[in-house]
């Protein structure tokens, strides 16, 4: 989870900015309302790097994804059968 500063409380608060981003909580840094900077701990970066490197990162990084019960996506199912009971017909390639 990332906390948000603006660019004055950052400057201000700067080690507990530092202190969070060690504990693995990513800081972004605001300019005007908009994000400007993200604060990373040095692991954070370096594990950031190595995916980068891997030619499978984006796969790797889907894939470590965090995985939400199957029963959230239940009411995005499509329903394929045809409302009025016909068959749909088969198409050949």
């Amino acid at each position: 989870m990332s906390s948000q500063w603006s660019l004055q409380d950052a400057k201000n608060r700067f080690s507990a900015v530092v202190h969070a981003a060690q504990q693995g909580m990513p800081q972004i840094v605001t300019k005007r309302g908009n994000p400007a900077v993200v604060v990373l701990s040095v692991k954070s970066y370096a594990a950031m790097l190595r995916q980068e490197k891997n030619p499978d990162s984006f796969a790797s990084f889907l894939l470590s994804m965090p995985c939400e019960e199957a029963s959230v996506f239940d009411e995005f199912a499509a329903d394929r059968s045809d409302p009025n009971g016909l068959h749909l017909r088969e198409v050949e390639f």
